[in-house]
């Protein structure tokens, strides 16, 4: 048996690398391809938003970065849509070495009121898009003989919250694909792994706390001290450079033995 100490490339070097992020023009998304543009990686951003200020945002990131910087526009709700988003990638940059599953909405409804479209949607986008663009990603990993698929899951991938079935069960169904997609990449030097935040003050959470104040009936004050941060024991949002300090170990080489995880950053909320 081969004893040799693999040699590590610097955990904050991505030069030469490409990026797929969805869900990337704001929020988490925005945070993670703004990281991985400053350490020399290459991005494809996706997302919703003014096409404007998506052109400026994608602008400033490759003139700030020195790096190439692209947007598509994929429909998220459209599995070959995402493909292409994929296929895009390894088309204009020649390569894609991470791909990140963020995009994700959120409706809050009880279950007997759920509208069957809010259900439809919420799987399809934070469930089944994941699976499209994983899908799409593996082959090209497979010929580089490399890769890093980060799927950005909740914790209510882990536990469950009333109002929000959708959202519960398509954030469950991403740490499970992740488990098994890390298993079926295990010797193939492609690795897999969830992030399963906590409450994050990004533009779905303010939409969150408006939507709970109506279906409690109370103030959004009220909702963000005490349903919102009640969960989390530190009583405050995570912030997007907790996330990016786990999401860079794991698309580094330092995690090339870390596959198939959910990791929860959630100021304690799952230690209960």
């Amino acid at each position: 048996m081969d004893n040799q100490r693999p040699v590590f490339k610097d955990p904050n070097d991505l030069s030469g690398q490409v990026a797929v992020i969805s869900g990337s023009t704001s929020g988490i998304g925005l945070a993670l391809a703004r990281a991985v543009a400053a350490r020399g990686c290459d991005v494809v951003l996706n997302g919703l938003g003014d096409p404007s200020e998506i052109e400026r945002t994608r602008a400033e990131l490759e003139a700030s970065c020195g790096v190439r910087v692209r947007y598509h526009a994929a429909n998220m709700l459209k599995g070959d849509e995402v493909a292409d988003m994929v296929a895009y990638a390894k088309h204009q940059l020649g390569r894609l070495d991470i791909l990140v599953n963020n995009a994700g909405i959120q409706h809050v409804e009880a279950v007997e009121k759920f509208p069957s479209d809010q259900w439809e949607k919420i799987i399809a986008i934070n469930l089944s898009s994941t699976f499209y663009a994983t899908r799409a990603a593996i082959p090209i990993m497979k010929a580089q003989g490399r890769g890093r698929i980060v799927n950005i899951a909740s914790v209510h991938g882990l536990v469950a919250s009333p109002f929000k079935s959708a959202y519960v069960a398509a954030k469950h169904g991403v740490v499970g694909f992740t488990k098994t997609v890390a298993l079926e990449l295990a010797q193939d030097n492609i690795t897999c792994n969830a992030i399963c935040p906590g409450f994050v003050e990004t533009p779905l959470v303010a939409a969150q706390v408006a939507d709970l104040a109506r279906t409690r009936g109370t103030s959004k004050e009220k909702v963000l001290s005490e349903v919102i941060l009640e969960s989390q024991p530190t009583k405050r949002f995570v912030n997007t450079d907790e996330l990016t300090g786990a999401f860079l170990y794991l698309v580094s080489d330092l995690g090339a033995s870390t596959t198939g995880i959910s990791m929860p950053i959630d100021g304690g909320w799952t230690a209960r």
